[in-house]
């Protein structure tokens, strides 16, 4: 009679430690992606002779690349996410002289690189349960830190359409379906096997599940890697000591920030040599 009762004791115990073991696993964990966007050069500014023009005009150098290539990942735990990524935290900027070439001095041009840290560090939060993104920005100046916080809701995609198509991506079966975001049409691809709802691209968030890929003719996502792995919910948390502010309130800080930046590197530019 001990034998048995100490048997189903110890059959219980063990069922609760899995139980356990698999609420954690599930609840937090890793999705890594790997990410292609092509670049728009409208948006980029660079000095030649001391004059800021447009990539791809026509005083601009050949040469430059097309698309960049990053990696971006989603760490969650429980009810809340962050997404990171490996994009540079300096900025660079090249002035040019000369016939404005680079690599060489066939007709006398000459370049060089110098790099400035960023005027601010963004930090992009998840609340999972509500549906809610929560942007964190911190700028330090003259010693001085200053973080701001703002939320919004996740968009859903306000034409999206499912097919009956499925494939599997790391490990997990997805449906197919698409969308329009900026009038590119998106193919998207997302399982419903995850305990939350989550796009990395949030205009593009699904009414339920979690994209693993979506691709456009400019730019792709798809996940390389699932890892169901234990985190630390503070390192998830959006920091406590944030002011917060409005969404409209932090883009008119961070383009202040931005120019007061390009500002500083204008000043801050070295002389450049000439023949």
């Amino acid at each position: 009679m001990k034998t048995r009762t100490f048997s189903l004791l110890l059959a219980g115990v063990l069922a609760a430690i899995q139980t356990l073991a698999q609420s954690t696993t599930a609840g937090s964990g890793k999705i890594t992606y790997e990410g292609m966007r092509r670049i728009d050069r409208s948006q980029m500014r660079m000095s030649i002779n001391g004059q800021d023009v447009r990539p791809g005009g026509g005083d601009a150098p050949e040469g430059m690349p097309d698309v960049i290539s990053f990696t971006q990942k989603l760490v969650f735990s429980g009810t809340m996410a962050k997404e990171e990524r490996d994009r540079p935290q300096n900025m660079m900027r090249r002035r040019m002289d000369g016939d404005g070439t680079t690599g060489g001095n066939a007709g006398g041009g000459r370049s060089r690189d110098f790099r400035m840290n960023a005027p601010f560090d963004q930090q992009t939060f998840l609340d999972l349960a509500n549906r809610k993104r929560v942007d964190v920005m911190t700028i330090t100046k003259d010693s001085v830190r200053q973080v701001y916080r703002s939320e919004r809701p996740l968009p859903e995609a306000s034409d999206w359409k499912d097919s009956d198509k499925t494939k599997k991506i790391a490990g997990y079966t997805c449906h197919k379906a698409t969308a329009t975001h900026r009038k590119e049409t998106y193919t998207i691809w997302y399982t419903t096997d995850l305990p939350f709802t989550y796009s990395p691209v949030a205009d593009l968030t699904p009414p339920k599940g979690v994209v693993l890929q979506i691709e456009s003719d400019n730019e792709s996502y798809k996940a390389s890697a699932i890892a169901m792995e234990n985190v630390a919910a503070n390192t998830v948390e959006p920091p406590a000591d944030a002011k917060v502010i409005t969404s409209d309130e932090m883009e008119q800080i961070r383009r202040k920030s931005m120019a007061d930046f390009r500002q500083r590197m204008m000043s801050n530019m070295p002389a450049m040599p000439r023949n």
